[in-house]
């Protein structure tokens, strides 16, 4: 290998040699000519590490579990070494460099249930079948949906992230519009818009086989995206799908800077499983896991906002709004309960909200 490998990491419960490239525990990393290694995505990895261990129990057959675009292969190793139950992991990487380092680093964990490709990423997808794909691309994931639909087994997992959250969120709406066609909007609830055009794109990629989805858990925090949806077959599956895919009026999203266009085609179905988010997070208290307290916190949020409707309102924005000084968050919640409305708090900024109380009972609570 050309590049040194840095001292010993350890995530979870897994050591690992990675590549020197960054070591901000924040933000985005920078793609460099090194097998790519982001400790700021510590939080992502130990999730799936939950997410995939619930699908394997859940399950009462063999898992096979695919670690798509493993550059440095901390994902895939990490799953290997710590999941527990009858699962096999499979880390496929085209770069020769990244093969050398997740070999390594599987002897070091002397991980036996798991096998090694060097291949493109599509290809592999449309020879194979796999009861879980992970898709952790730099930027988009949306160049491997269609393969990945046709991949998974049914009732299997597709996760991906995508880091391309500028296009996602508005600040480059022809870009978003190119690659997902949809239209997004760059304002108060543009990550929870991000995220349910992410969703809707693959909801509409599944709909092409006859597929349905279901997501179990999907987030946006720091600088990505992030979605674990169940796949299932059937027209019925996939009508029941697209009905919550749909363009919607700009004016529709609390506090929208835009009123006179449409935004989507997106997903409007619900973002979470709110019970599998229940047994995701019992599963945390049994792991050692570094970002043990951070995860706790996020899923607290994903599932009090499990059955909330789309999209929130932020105190900041509302105040600017009506001219006001901000009450509370706590104020606002407990007077919209007690006129017999849903107030939860939501996952994309501590400053937001959710209620299902229209615009003039949320400005009379404010003020």
């Amino acid at each position: 290998m050309s590049h040194e490998p840095a001292d010993l990491i350890k995530e979870g419960t897994t050591e690992f040699f990675v590549y020197s490239s960054k070591t901000s525990v924040k933000g985005p990393s920078v793609r460099g000519n090194a097998p790519f290694y982001n400790p700021a995505m510590e939080l992502n990895r130990d999730v799936s590490v939950l997410v995939y261990q619930w699908l394997v129990m859940k399950s009462t057959q063999h898992v096979h579990i695919l670690d798509g675009l493993a550059a440095s292969g901390v994902r895939g190793i990490r799953l290997a070494h710590e999941l527990s139950g009858d699962f096999e992991v499979s880390i496929n990487d085209w770069n020769d460099e990244s093969i050398a380092l997740i070999q390594q680093n599987i002897q070091r964990n002397q991980v036996k249930n798991v096998s090694v490709f060097q291949r493109d990423l599509g290809c592999l997808l449309l020879e194979r079948r796999y009861h879980a794909i992970d898709i952790d691309p730099f930027g988009s994931p949306v160049y491997f949906f269609d393969a990945a639909v046709r991949s998974v087994y049914n009732k299997g997992i597709i996760a991906c992230t995508a880091t391309d959250t500028a296009a996602l969120c508005g600040v480059f709406p022809e870009v978003c519009f190119r690659r997902y066609a949809a239209w997004p909007l760059h304002g108060p609830s543009m990550h929870e818009v991000g995220l349910r055009i992410l969703l809707g794109c693959l909801c509409r990629e599944a709909a092409k086989y006859d597929r349905g989805i279901e997501p179990v858990l999907c987030y946006t925090t720091d600088h990505y995206f992030r979605l674990y949806i169940q796949v299932h077959n059937g027209k019925s599956a996939a009508n029941a799908s697209m009905a919550h895919y749909a363009c919607i009026p700009a004016n529709d999203i609390p506090l929208s800077p835009r009123t006179s266009c449409m935004i989507g085609p997106l997903w409007l179905g619900k973002l979470q499983n709110k019970t599998a988010v229940q047994e995701i997070r019992s599963l945390a208290s049994t792991r050692e896991l570094h970002t043990k307290h951070q995860i706790w916190r996020l899923l607290d949020l994903l599932e009090e906002e499990a059955d909330a409707p789309a999209f929130f309102y932020t105190i900041n924005d509302l105040s600017s709004s009506l001219k006001v000084s901000p009450p509370t968050m706590a104020h606002i919640m407990e007077r919209l309960k007690n006129k017999g409305y849903l107030a939860t708090r939501t996952h994309c900024t501590p400053t937001g909200f959710k209620t299902n109380a229209p615009g003039d009972v949320v400005a009379e609570v404010f003020k």
